[in-house]
């Protein structure tokens, strides 16, 4: 079992799941081409090949409304195609030289057809990388990816009965719920109302209507908002009185969740609700930003409070870690070497030798971190 070990062990640190048998050639092979790695003789054959990271390459960007498009993606060496329908994935794109990294949901269910997954990209304007997701990547790109990961997931088998609330592209996450019920032809009683301004702003508009006119069992409600109003949760005990005894997934705009989980708690049912936020919701007295500073790399910049540590260390090409970008995985969390930060949530400071979330603290005054 020790050489078994010594063999598997990866060359270095990857966000991909492991495979036994490909990583004891890849480890055999490592240790053999040291200090060349495997990936310096494999990305001459195919950059999708590699021990160091996951990559992926861009097959098509196919426009789902005037400022959104779907992102199909043939994902290289490793990728788990078992994943959650619900679950999202890291994406890194090299632009103006600098790598930067978002979080999207899949939008395929697992097991894709011909080993291809995908993603639905919303352009913001303040979104430099999904715009140019949107407008500027051409077929054949090569991107990095993290591991699919994420709490928001559909169970498998699914619920008997399901409510989904959506808007806007919280749509995103649903779709590949959908998609895996239909898939494994085990859709059941599923209402689905969805929020958008108009006809044309509705991501997956034509598919939503095909699956409600083909299962008389999904009820696709949308919601034009610009003409109709926004969907009030009151109507729910008359337009779907049942909606109590159903699981219930909500994914959308920061008011909307909020709204939902406050009624779903007055009413006792939180256990049933599972929301997804795209946004972090920041406290009123957010950081006052300052310069951070990375040792090891040698690099600083000076922040706004409105500027979260993840994002600043992104900027000047820092490698920082990360995963849902929201506040719950933990993945982003590092240690404070000196200064001050503040949660954009709570509010709360944190000092010297704490642990802080980078995704959703700023700083707090001038801090520093070892990365």
């Amino acid at each position: 079992m020790g050489l078994r070990n010594w063999l598997e062990a990866p060359a270095a640190d990857i966000s991909a799941p492991r495979r036994p048998k490909l990583n004891m050639l890849r480890g055999a092979v490592t240790r053999v081409t040291t200090p060349l790695l495997p990936d310096d003789f494999l990305h001459l054959a195919n950059p999708l090949w590699s021990a160091r990271e996951l990559r992926g390459k861009v097959i098509e960007v196919r426009k789902e409304t005037a400022d959104s498009a779907t992102l199909v993606i043939k994902p290289g060496w490793g990728f788990d195609f078992d994943y959650q329908p619900g679950q999202y994935i890291g994406i890194g794109l090299l632009v103006d030289g600098r790598f930067h990294w978002r979080s999207y949901s899949l939008t395929s269910p697992p097991n894709w057809e011909k080993k291809r997954i995908s993603i639905a990209v919303k352009a913001m304007p303040e979104g430099k990388l999904s715009s140019h997701l949107i407008n500027g990547v051409p077929s054949g790109t090569v991107i990095r990816l993290a591991a699919p990961q994420g709490n928001f997931a559909l169970p498998e088998p699914p619920p008997e009965k399901i409510l989904f609330l959506t808007a806007g592209s919280g749509i995103t996450p649903v779709m590949a719920m959908l998609r895996a019920m239909v898939r494994r032809d085990e859709l059941p009683d599923v209402v689905h109302v969805h929020s958008a301004p108009t006809a044309e702003d509705v991501m997956f508009g034509e598919e939503l209507s095909a699956l409600h006119e083909s299962h008389p069992n999904f009820v696709s409600q949308v919601q034009h908002t610009r003409t109709g109003g926004r969907f009030r949760l009151a109507d729910l005990d008359a337009l779907y009185p049942d909606w109590r005894d159903r699981q219930t997934w909500a994914c959308g705009p920061t008011p909307m969740l909020d709204e939902i989980e406050r009624v779903w708690q007055e009413e006792g049912l939180a256990d049933r609700l599972h929301t997804e936020r795209f946004a972090i919701s920041r406290a009123d007295d957010a950081g006052q930003g300052g310069t951070v500073t990375f040792t090891k790399t040698g690099r600083s910049i000076e922040i706004d409070g409105a500027t979260t540590l993840l994002e600043a260390g992104e900027k000047v090409g820092v490698q920082m870690p990360f995963g849902c970008r929201m506040g719950i995985c933990q993945t982003c969390v590092v240690p404070l070497v000196a200064g001050h930060t503040r949660d954009l949530r709570s509010g709360r400071e944190h000092g010297e030798g704490e642990r802080v979330q980078t995704c959703i603290a700023s700083a707090a005054g001038d801090c520093t971190f070892d990365l």
